[in-house]
């Protein structure tokens, strides 16, 4: 097996942040962090590259080990890392691309896994289609500010990339985690838009039915 952050037949061995939520590929990951294992994984991660593994947590809890882990996550990259005091540290990362866990090592002392990257599958995202997704989106956002919901200030737009573009328009939707592991291990950015479209109709509809007062 080869050393942290180098590569074999197996891909590249990352250590891994195992959390509460699903990152998407260009999304920011704020995190507070305090457990020993950790902050000696970020001070790796400092004196690598500066990249380590996102997975959400299927069952279990982020602190104290002993989770289950999904094997599909987000290579992030590390954005910044400041010491709040002697033990906790506030680090922001960024999603960077999708990878599958092709094994667990040994969590010593914090977690590492052999991953490969999982880039999307042949098919191509109109315009038409990333377009009338955003205007649904903006319209999910009106209905929750209707609500009483506070979304001033939330940014809408899009990259021009569709491949990128998809990413954002799944990271804007207000989804559970399950349904945002979903959108990650959706194979192509095609079926990830025909599967945001569904989740679209089903928030709409809740958010309506509120309004409705139902």
């Amino acid at each position: 097996m080869a050393i942290l952050g180098g590569v074999d037949d197996n891909g590249r061995i990352l250590p891994m942040f195992p959390l509460g939520r699903a990152l998407l590929p260009g999304e920011p990951v704020p995190l507070r962090v305090f457990e020993r294992r950790y902050l000696e994984m970020i001070e790796t991660v400092l004196a690598a590259d500066r990249r380590f593994g996102v997975v959400l947590i299927s069952r279990g809890w982020e602190v104290g080990g002993g989770d289950v882990r999904c094997d599909i996550g987000t290579v992030a990259e590390l954005v910044d890392a400041v010491a709040l005091d002697d033990t906790q540290l506030a680090v922001v990362g960024s999603g960077v691309e999708r990878i599958k866990v092709e094994q667990w090592l040994p969590d010593d002392p914090y977690p590492v896994a052999a991953v490969t990257p999982w880039p999307d599958g042949a098919g191509e995202v109109t315009a038409d289609v990333i377009d009338g997704h955003a205007k649904r989106i903006a319209r999910v956002y009106a209905l929750a500010s209707e609500l009483g919901a506070d979304v001033g200030g939330q940014d809408l737009s899009l990259p021009t990339d569709p491949e990128a573009a998809v990413w954002r328009l799944c990271a804007l939707v207000p989804l559970g985690e399950h349904d945002r592991q979903r959108l990650l291990e959706t194979p192509t950015a095609q079926r990830r838009t025909d599967l945001l479209g569904e989740l679209l109709d089903e928030v709409v509809a809740e958010l309506t039915l509120r309004l409705a007062g139902g």
